[in-house]
């Protein structure tokens, strides 16, 4: 197997974004022709207090390198208080990953609204190059056993 140096590898990073405002602000990037890296992978939500705890672990499980969560801006969400539930989940989570070995940074979370497409694009390259640094994750990475044919 052929090992990729640190400057050809591209993280794979799952963004759960809600349907209100986030997704809509990466609508309108790519709309405006915004450049951002294409290391995500979107997941469209009803909303930010709708991803789960169990969601991210799966995704880290499953091989991403990085997991954003984005979410309406505080007192804008279209739920009343979803973002803040979210928000708060966020914070635990973060304790709990570091507890168990990922390094801070492989999760991320930001307020992007439906009219910021600039900025979602600016938030992606930024958790693009913090995952980048980190490199490909170990920690809780399902790994393939390989069965004799």
């Amino acid at each position: 197997m052929e090992q990729v140096t640190n400057a050809e590898w591209e993280p794979r990073i799952i963004a759960f974004l809600c349907n209100w405002c986030s997704y809509a602000g990466a609508d309108l990037a790519g709309v405006s022709r915004y450049q951002y890296p294409p290391s995500i992978r979107i997941v469209r939500v009803p909303c930010s207090g709708r991803v789960s705890a169990n969601m991210i672990l799966d995704a880290l499980r499953a091989g991403a390198d990085g997991v954003l969560v984005s979410g309406c801006h505080p007192g804008d969400c279209h739920y009343i208080s979803g973002n803040l539930y979210a928000r708060r989940r966020f914070a635990l989570l973060e304790r709990l990953l570091e507890f168990v070995g990922v390094e801070p940074g492989r999760i991320s979370f930001s307020w992007v609204s439906a009219s910021e497409g600039e900025q979602f694009a600016k938030v992606v390259e930024e958790v693009t190059e913090r995952v980048k640094r980190l490199g490909p994750a170990r920690r809780l990475v399902k790994e393939i056993s390989s069965c004799p044919s």
